[in-house]
């Protein structure tokens, strides 16, 4: 566990551009592995853009300053529909469907056994980038983080 919180600091300490750099590098792996799959006629793409929204969603909020740094993610996943309004509208839903949120978790942590471990590790690392973005990793997002790891 030591291991575990070690890690979290490192992650909330990381400068905007190595954050930038890091997140970049580690979707252009992910993002071509999960071209190739599918899982109850949801894509690999389809699951981990839900996954992205649960990451940023972990803390329970959304504020204008975490989406303006997610951005250039969502941007890479959603295209160029994509703004603040609609993503908080997205997240008002997913707390509304409580079940929801819990369902995409457990889809994404299937999805990440089928894939090599360094596969899992990038998946894991854009998750603590994600949750990181505001500067600190919070005792929900950190639970929510562990799930992924079992």
């Amino acid at each position: 566990m030591k291991d575990f919180n070690k890690i979290v600091k490192e992650f909330e300490q990381i400068d905007a551009i190595t954050y930038a750099d890091v997140l970049a590098e580690k979707s252009s792996k992910i993002l071509p592995v999960l071209v190739n799959f599918s899982t109850d006629g949801i894509s690999g793409i389809e699951l981990f853009q839900s996954f992205i929204f649960a990451a940023i969603d972990a803390d329970g909020r959304l504020s204008e300053e975490e989406y303006a740094l997610i951005y250039p993610l969502l941007h890479a996943f959603l295209g160029d529909n994509i703004d603040y309004d609609s993503c908080a509208k997205v997240f008002k839903s997913l707390k509304k469907e409580g079940k929801e949120l819990k369902k995409i978790t457990d889809e994404m942590v299937d999805l990440i056994g089928l894939f090599s471990d360094e596969m899992k590790a990038d998946i894991i690392i854009i998750c603590m980038l994600i949750c990181a973005i505001d500067g600190k990793i919070s005792t929900k997002e950190k639970e929510w983080i562990k799930q992924l790891i079992k």
